[in-house]
């Protein structure tokens, strides 16, 4: 059995021009050596240069699971946001409701003077001060002075808010009332009372026009 060392003799004596006359060992090695060769070229060339464009692949890959995920979350969330978008619509026309009309504007002053009268107060102003406009309300702020007991003034506060047509108060202010003897055990409460009305189109129309000169 040959030595290793003969082996490596043998492949430095091989004639590179007769292929033929070489063992087979030395054939096959050649072969492996060229395969090897060839492989290591085309990994070098072909393989390696695409391994930037895959990872580009795998990035947009990911890019775009996420947006499919988030589309999926947005339709599966579309018959809430519908079922949502009904409640709000069906509240703002309940809010509409409450709101009166120009010629049920005075009947809602009334009912609020009919609620201090059963709160026992006594009134010592009410004024109403000019519209103030919005989108498609207007604010009709009025001033209004009542005297009375702590529990009258409770009574009529929540009377005005039980009203069915929406009230609101604001800038209160209360003090005691007093004599020349001192306090009179009642109080005076000042506040302004604000009432809405919703615009219809030709009062708005109206309006608009009459503010042109």
């Amino acid at each position: 059995m040959k030595s290793l060392n003969e082996y490596f003799e043998e492949l430095r004596s091989l004639d590179q021009h007769n292929i033929g006359s070489w063992p087979l060992y030395a054939y096959v090695l050649a072969i492996a050596v060229v395969s090897l060769t060839i492989m290591g070229i085309g990994t070098w060339y072909f393989v390696l240069p695409k391994q930037d464009t895959l990872a580009e692949a795998r990035e947009q890959e990911s890019e775009l699971k996420q947006r499919f995920e988030i589309k999926q979350r947005q339709v599966a969330n579309l018959d809430a946001y519908r079922d949502q978008l009904e409640t709000m619509e069906a509240q703002f026309g309940e809010l509409l409701q409450q709101l009166p009309s120009r010629t049920e504007v005075p009947s809602l002053l009334n009912d609020i003077s009919k609620t201090r009268i059963a709160s026992g107060l006594e009134e010592e102003l009410f004024k109403p001060r000019p519209e103030e406009m919005r989108d498609f309300y207007a604010v009709l702020p009025n001033d209004l002075i009542v005297t009375g007991g702590y529990h009258e003034l409770g009574r009529f506060v929540s009377g005005v808010a039980a009203l069915s047509r929406i009230v609101t108060i604001g800038d209160v202010e209360i003090e005691p009332l007093r004599d020349e003897n001192g306090r009179t055990g009642e109080l005076r409460m000042s506040m302004t009372a604000n009432t809405y009305r919703y615009l219809e189109e030709d009062g708005a129309t109206t309006e608009s026009s009459g503010d042109t000169p």
